[in-house]
């Protein structure tokens, strides 16, 4: 018979395991999980509690194959960090982290898992100029899964299409559905905006306002939703970008809200917001102190700065991306905010990608003045004491230089068409300038049709000359279908895409309620991108333009096996085109087929004013 001292004894003993399991679960760690037989070995790993003090904790750690090299405290006691070793003999399994503190041993479990390669599809692929970008943001797109629009616990809980603020209930599932609708496009790649969680109080319609950096968005349908997509996306020989952001958190980031330290963030003895000018960076005049407000100074209120010269901070960026890679087989990475961020520690973070996934590509949105200030963030061949070792940009030059002014200007010596041909001659600074992401919206600006005055012509020539010129093109949702706002605020030019919800009475998905000038311009968009995807000349081909002529301006993309002839008429008038003027690349070409009508068109024809043709030259 039991005493009742041993009973007691015994009952105290399972309170204490209850006790410790409770507490076990109450740790988070930072990643979450790591992988077997990775070149990034070496792995620091961030622990969290907020209801234990790690001040004076001590690690243990024992599982064949990881060593623990280092232990690492914080002025906040929530948090302690490992440094371990992961060597090539590691299997995947389960281990455990004991933490020693206050007397009580923690015993936290952590993962290391099979690499990727194992689920049998292609990632990390990167991108080239053969690709096709469509943009979206997945809560304004599709809703696919009514069963996420809110989520009990996150702060946000508004759901009200009738405004352009609150959220809409679209979901990753909701992307999912339409890959068939992204594949007619021509589309071969997909980027979204952030779709990690933004459990903030309210905007988190965009996604840019991380509060976890290793937890996907329940409201898009989570983890699983995001593979979903993944696994879809490389099913059909496409390809998945991930909108990443490495300047800021959001103000309700568990690392700001219970920072592990205060130099976790850029902090100012006063609310200081960055002024946005980068030439304050590469400027061989500028003030320190002009240098330091754009790099430490804060985005918004809502969006804290990140000290990146933080090792810590370093560190965790870096892990995170490459976890993502492996957990959600990312292709490619565009970097929000690219500006902002210290240059030098980008260029540690884009190596340790590029040393793990060699085809990795990552461009940032380098929102700046003039092609010159482009370069500099991207691999280029300038002689500067900084050289960076990012594939390529966003191309807010060319557009806002070169291709608007062509479209909305007279032409006259300075002005018109002879900007766009005068920005893209500054490719010569690029490393490769066909790495740069061309576009012509996105949701932070006036989309393009409303930037051309609603102008379907010239409208339809912008997106002509996006599907042939040089680098990446990039699709914004909605803007194949004529859908237009000015960026007055944001709002506007983020509306939902018709179709993607129940009841929506207009569906760009199937067409039905599309008027026949939105129709029409959609299956201009197909026809564009249906011909470019087998066109090598317009995909890999090189490009050499003429100087305009009083408006005409002439460009080809051309290999060994095919020659494209662009052409753009911004005069006023209707042009004459003769081969005989473009000898270089007309030379042993006697006509060329319209690749809009399909109708021949011999060495010497016609042009309307305000219009673009491309032509496929014939022997």
């Amino acid at each position: 018979m039991i005493s009742i001292k041993k009973i007691v004894l015994l009952l105290f003993v399972v309170l204490q395991m209850q006790a410790t399991l409770v507490f076990a679960q109450s740790v988070q760690t930072y990643p979450s999980n790591w992988f077997v037989q990775m070149k990034n070995h070496k792995v620091q790993v961030l622990l969290r509690s907020t209801s234990a003090d790690f001040t004076k904790a001590n690690l243990k750690l024992n599982y064949p194959g990881v060593r623990l090299l280092g232990v690492h405290h914080f002025e906040n006691g929530h948090y302690v960090a490992a440094d371990i070793d992961i060597s090539p003999a590691a299997k995947a399994g389960n281990l455990q982290f004991e933490i020693i503190t206050a007397g009580k041993t923690i015993k936290v479990p952590w993962s290391l898992l099979a690499r990727r390669k194992g689920r049998g599809t292609q990632f990390a692929q990167g991108l080239n100029s053969a690709d096709l970008i469509y943009f979206l943001m997945p809560d304004r797109f599709s809703n696919g899964d009514k069963s996420n629009d809110r989520v009990v616990g996150l702060k946000d809980q508004s759901l009200n299409r009738d405004s352009i603020f609150l959220r809409h209930g679209g979901d990753l599932q909701g992307v999912t559905n339409h890959l068939d609708y992204l594949q007619k496009l021509g589309v071969t790649s997909l980027w979204m905006t952030p779709v990690v969680e933004n459990d903030m109080p309210d905007r988190t319609e965009h996604g840019y306002a991380a509060t976890d950096n290793y937890a996907i968005e329940k409201r898009f349908g989570g983890e699983k939703a995001y593979l979903t997509l993944s696994d879809s996306l490389h099913s059909n020989g496409m390809k998945l970008i991930q909108d990443i952001v490495y300047n800021h958190f959001g103000r309700f980031h568990f690392l700001v809200q219970d920072a592990p330290s205060k130099d976790w963030l850029h902090q100012w003895p006063v609310y200081t917001q960055t002024h946005y000018r980068e030439q304050a960076i590469f400027d061989p005049y500028h003030s320190v102190a002009d240098e330091r407000k754009m790099i430490n100074g804060w985005f918004t209120t809502e969006m804290p700065d990140v000290n990146h010269e933080n090792p810590f901070v370093e560190k965790y960026l870096t892990q995170n991306a490459i976890w993502s890679v492996e957990t959600f087989g990312v292709d490619a990475f565009r970097v929000d905010t690219y500006k902002y961020c210290n240059v030098e520690v980008m260029n540690r973070l884009n190596k340790a990608l590029l040393d793990e996934y060699p085809k990795i590509f990552t461009y940032g949105e380098c929102w700046v003045d003039g092609v010159a200030a482009q370069a500099y963030f991207v691999e280029n061949n300038m002689n500067l004491p900084f050289k960076s070792n990012l594939k390529a940009s966003s191309d807010f030059s060319l557009l806002f230089g070169g291709l608007l002014p062509a479209l909305n200007e007279s032409n006259s010596w300075n002005n018109g068409v002879i900007k766009l041909y005068s920005t893209l001659a500054h490719d010569f600074l690029y490393k490769q300038a066909s790495n740069n992401v061309i576009f012509l919206d996105n949701h932070d600006m006036t989309r393009i049709l409303s930037s051309l005055g609603e102008n379907i012509a010239k409208n339809k020539m912008a997106y002509t000359w996006l599907f042939t010129s040089r680098g990446i093109p990039q699709l914004y949702y909605g803007s194949e279908i004529l859908m237009k706002g000015i960026s007055n605020p944001d709002g506007w030019v983020r509306l939902d895409f018709p179709g993607g919800w129940e009841g929506d009475k207009k569906n760009a998905f199937t067409e039905q309620g599309l008027s026949k000038e939105e129709t029409d311009f959609l299956h201009y968009v197909q026809l564009l991108g249906s011909y470019r995807k087998k066109s090598a000349a317009l995909t890999t081909g090189k490009f050499m333009q003429y100087l305009p002529d009083n408006g005409l301006y002439v460009y080809f993309r051309y290999d060994a096996h095919e020659t494209v002839m662009c052409v753009m008429n911004t005069d006023t008038k209707e042009r004459k085109v003769k081969f005989s003027d473009f000898q270089e690349r007309t030379n042993g070409f006697k006509a060329g087929k319209n690749i809009e009508s399909g109708n021949s068109i011999g060495s010497e024809f016609s042009i309307p004013a305000m219009t673009m043709q491309v032509i496929e030259l014939t022997k």
